[in-house]
């Protein structure tokens, strides 16, 4: 069996944690966590790593949209999914700014909770890319390749039409000779003598 996936849900309403694992069971390949507000969460995601994080928007302290952006300054390959009975669209836009994976309104059914947790899961695999820092010596390597690429694409773009031009003549003219050719052929194979 594959390992657990661990979900960290943070909402200062009890009901919500509980609706979660009840949901996102281990059958299902779960472990769900709680946190009743942001100070909560980021102290336990500093004590170890989770695969998904849901968040409420409307907590006492620290808001949910903020907390999503400190998970994403830290942790930048964490989905994080806001849930919120507050759904205005001013919200949404901060939420989306933040880096938000989804932005789900209360209320929840099982099957949204599931399949945002599924659809959040799949996300970070392919938005993480590392950065690597370059020496001085291969980042002018670098510089001078995108600068050869940059004339090349350049050149490219003002050859096009003119390439594409010349296909445009040669085409009919290899075709035509073609014929010629094929028909030199049959003339030449009828007359010979069998």
């Amino acid at each position: 069996m594959s390992a657990l996936r661990k979900i960290l849900v943070v909402d200062d309403d009890p009901v919500v944690g509980k609706s979660f694992n009840r949901v996102l069971s281990q059958d299902k390949g779960y472990v769900v966590i709680t946190a009743e507000n942001a100070a909560e969460a980021l102290e336990k995601l500093h004590e170890q790593e989770y695969d998904l994080v849901f968040t409420d928007i409307k907590m006492p302290g620290m808001d949910g949209v903020e907390l999503a952006e400190h998970v994403k300054a830290s942790r930048p390959w964490t989905p994080v999914v806001i849930i919120t009975g507050y759904g205005t669209a001013e919200n949404e836009v901060r939420a989306k700014a933040a880096g938000v994976s989804d932005f789900m309104r209360k209320p929840l059914s099982p099957e949204m909770i599931e399949e945002s947790a599924a659809h959040a899961l799949l996300q970070p695999a392919l938005t993480v890319v590392p950065t690597l820092q370059a020496s001085p010596v291969e980042q002018s390597q670098i510089e001078v390749l995108e600068e050869k690429s940059n004339f090349r694409n350049i050149a490219l773009f003002l050859a096009a039409p003119f390439i594409g031009l010349a296909y445009a003549v040669m085409l009919p003219l290899v075709g035509t000779g073609m014929l010629v050719w094929m028909g030199a052929q049959a003339l030449m194979k009828k007359s010979r003598p069998e």
